[in-house]
């Protein structure tokens, strides 16, 4: 329950700074919290004040012995859900709602753009006249069910407050690295045979024994000792004597 708490304040706080996610550890030395954003600079402030300031906050409200707060850059900031869904409320209340259409294609454009496998992107509200419906911007592979559309699939709400009413804004983002379990590939047969390959070092090792093997036999019969020749009277005699 603390640990939702201290998100829900986090992310009220610091609402337009492209802020990803928020984690919290438990240390020896305190709670480490890990505030992950594609723009740490305006985290930190001028001379860390605003860190200090978030530090001393969360150590009173929330009963944080040794609070220390970390920042860590997104890298693929367009393919994070939580900052796309930011960036799309931002344009809106910059822009009004006449522009929402737009809004939306090049939000969408950025996510595929960034390697994503598909994007789902809901705009709700009274957008562009006085009643409310939902325009959906949608493009690319996207898991609505099963336990992919859970873990592999990333959510993120954002709200946008405008002169006709509030806007919601609901991003879904299926990103390159989720592994899909009904994927397949298919093979072509004559990659899948394989050549055998015979390799140099191989032959060289096997044949330097057989030739010294050799070596050896050739110098065995120059060192046996050679046969006496005997002639027909030498044969005659000894089968005499015996």
């Amino acid at each position: 329950m603390k640990e939702f708490l201290v998100k829900d304040y986090l992310f009220k706080q610091l609402s337009r700074v492209g802020l990803s996610n928020v984690t919290l550890h438990r240390t020896p030395l305190g709670e480490k919290i890990v505030i992950a954003a594609s723009r740490p600079g305006l985290i930190v402030g001028k001379g860390g004040g605003n860190i200090t300031r978030l530090t001393k906050e969360l150590k009173e409200k929330f009963g944080l012995e040794n609070p220390q707060i970390e920042i860590e850059e997104v890298r693929n900031p367009r393919a994070d859900a939580a900052i796309t869904a930011e960036m799309i409320a931002n344009s809106l209340e910059r822009f009004g709602s006449a522009r929402f259409k737009g809004v939306g294609h090049k939000a969408m454009g950025e996510v595929m753009g960034a390697g994503a496998l598909g994007v789902e992107i809901l705009i709700s509200g009274k957008i562009p006249s006085s009643r409310a419906k939902t325009w959906r911007f949608y493009q690319g592979y996207l898991k609505k069910c099963g336990d992919v559309s859970i873990a592999g699939v990333d959510k993120s709400n954002q709200v946008a407050r405008l002169k006709s009413g509030v806007v919601g804004v609901q991003v879904r983002i299926m990103p390159s690295s989720t592994v899909l379990p009904d994927k397949i590939i298919i093979r072509d047969l004559n990659d899948m045979v394989a050549t055998p390959v015979v390799s140099t070092e191989s032959t060289e090792k096997t044949a330097e024994p057989q030739a010294e093997e050799k070596k050896v036999e050739k110098k065995a019969v120059k060192r046996a000792p050679a046969k006496k020749k005997t002639t027909k009277s030498q044969e005659s005699i000894e089968s005499k004597e015996e």
